[in-house]
């Protein structure tokens, strides 16, 4: 029998059967079928991927079409967002605040794309509302965020970088594919504004030793404890990170440990 290929009418049927029913998470793991994917894409790898030349150069009232003319830009950033969890948990919760997911698998980021769209749709403001409806404030991007990041974010613009349960690459020599390294720790520190916070969770202890060391040691970022953002009112924002993304369930589902490391971007001072 032929393989079946993936056309504009397979999906707009996918994105069909999502928005009967967005708000049953059960509806929407369902329809992950129709957006099969492998696990893991080659950052190194030339993807057909279109880019901004610079922040200034992208489109953002398309992605948020409530906050058009409003000249907001992202605060949050999901690095690897996979299936939007995250993003779908703390949307409600910083409705003023825009985020976005950057993925760089062709079907995952069609499921977050349409999964958002269903949300819209089926969650719209109420009459003469101040504020946009749910969900007016997330978006993803198909994107390589370990080679074109800055091109979508302008400096000192997020507040808030995620990095929840990223590949591993177990073999020593495919650890410079991970996504934590002296030199994407620049870029981060470029984007992210004093004060900002990069948070980081994985299941591998290996990996979390890899990514808490590296931040330790750059000289822009200072280890956060988890109470500590608890005190500063960030408890939503850590408890989503454990609990809201796909990697996480499946890790209490297995009866696994989690390993979390966060940071926050310094402000350096000159004499």
């Amino acid at each position: 029998m032929p393989k079946r290929k993936r056309t504009t009418a397979n999906r707009a049927d996918a994105a069909t059967a999502v928005a009967l029913d967005a708000n049953s998470p059960k509806q929407l793991q369902n329809d992950k079928r129709h957006y099969r994917q492998r696990a893991h894409a080659n950052p190194f790898s030339d993807h057909a991927l279109s880019y901004p030349s610079a922040p200034a150069h992208f489109d953002w009232d398309t992605h948020y079409p409530a906050f058009a003319g409003s000249g907001k830009t992202p605060e949050f950033a999901d690095i690897g967002c996979g299936f939007g969890g995250l993003l779908i948990a703390l949307a409600p919760l910083f409705p003023e605040t825009l985020m976005l997911g950057m993925e760089i698998r062709v079907q995952v980021s069609q499921y977050v794309h349409d999964r958002i769209v269903a949300l819209r749709s089926t969650n719209p403001a109420p009459p003469d509302s101040p504020t946009p409806g749910p969900y007016q404030n997330v978006s993803i991007v198909r994107a390589n965020s370990m080679k074109f990041m800055p091109n979508y974010f302008p400096k000192h613009s997020l507040s808030a970088l995620f990095f929840l349960f990223p590949d591993p690459h177990f073999k020593a020599r495919k650890h410079k594919a991970r996504i934590i390294s002296p030199t994407l720790l620049a870029e981060y520190a470029y984007i992210l504004r004093p004060g900002g916070i990069v948070y980081t969770i994985t299941d591998v202890r290996d990996l979390h030793d890899w990514m808490r060391t590296h931040l330790e040691q750059f000289p822009l970022f200072e280890p956060v404890s988890e109470q500590e953002l608890r005190d500063e009112g960030k408890g939503a924002i850590v408890d989503a990170v454990y609990t809201s993304t796909e990697e996480g369930k499946k890790v209490e589902r297995n009866k696994g440990e989690k390993w979390l490391a966060c940071f926050r971007r310094i402000e350096v001072t000159r004499d």
